[in-house]
């Protein structure tokens, strides 16, 4: 299998707890994948981990075959909205532009050929009209779309992402995925932290599921299973919920 992404025995550790324990898994390409499982399971912790985002210990970790610092320009991360500064002055357009920043550089100017990809970003994801916008002027939904702009003005094959659905309503939702399931369709693998198992049926290809540890990673009606929910969930889980 082609993979876009390759883990070996990853654990974390929060002090004495044990956030991930040997977690393992891989991932094809040109899926949309869900991570899902109980409220501190490791969910965030899990994207945070294999991108070094916070310290882990790990047999290996791969990025279409390469080691991150060599596949970088391939991933895309959205992090959750609660953690990005809403406040600070940057425009639409700008942060969309910050996709053609090539990680490896210093000093870089942008090309016409840069600003035209970002207008044509713009318009593919319906935000041409909010590009002089400061971020903070945007609704839910249209804060996502601009992080999902980014990473296709940075052509990345990889865009990983943090409950990116929290705090919007359902037609934001929506349309949101119908931009990830075109992304999808051209190739691209987008593995997203979702908390809402009424969705996960309707959103996935695949799931991994997630207590601590990886308890099943396999296609979303096989990890969809009373059964394997009551085992994880415990009382939070109830049938009606799928």
């Amino acid at each position: 299998m082609n993979s876009s992404i390759s883990v070996k025995n990853l654990n974390v550790w929060y002090g004495k707890q044990h956030a991930l324990a040997d977690v393992s898994f891989e991932l094809g390409q040109g899926k949309l994948v869900g991570i899902i499982g109980p409220n501190g399971s490791g969910k965030s912790t899990l994207l945070k981990a294999i991108l070094e985002l916070i310290p882990s210990q790990v047999n290996e970790v791969s990025f279409y075959g390469m080691q991150l610092d060599q596949a970088k320009a391939k991933i895309a991360y959205v992090p959750q909205r609660e953690s990005v500064d809403w406040n600070f002055p940057i425009s639409v357009e700008e942060v969309v532009a910050m996709g053609r920043l090539n990680p490896g550089k210093l000093f870089q100017r942008f090309t016409g050929k840069d600003k035209l990809l970002v207008t044509e970003t713009l318009q593919q994801v319906g935000i041409e009209d909010l590009r002089k916008k400061q971020i903070g002027e945007l609704s839910g939904g249209q804060q996502q779309r601009v992080f999902i702009a980014r990473a296709i003005a940075q052509q990345a094959d990889l865009i990983l992402m943090d409950e990116p659905f929290v705090g919007i309503d359902m037609a934001s939702q929506e349309n949101i995925l119908e931009l990830l399931l075109n992304l999808k369709n051209e190739g691209k693998t987008v593995v997203m932290v979702h908390h809402d198992l009424s969705t996960v049926a309707q959103y996935f290809d695949e799931v991994l599921l997630m207590n601590n540890k990886l308890v099943v990673h396999d296609e979303t009606k096989k990890v969809l299973q009373p059964k394997i929910l009551q085992e994880v969930y415990g009382k939070l889980f109830n049938e009606t919920q799928l």
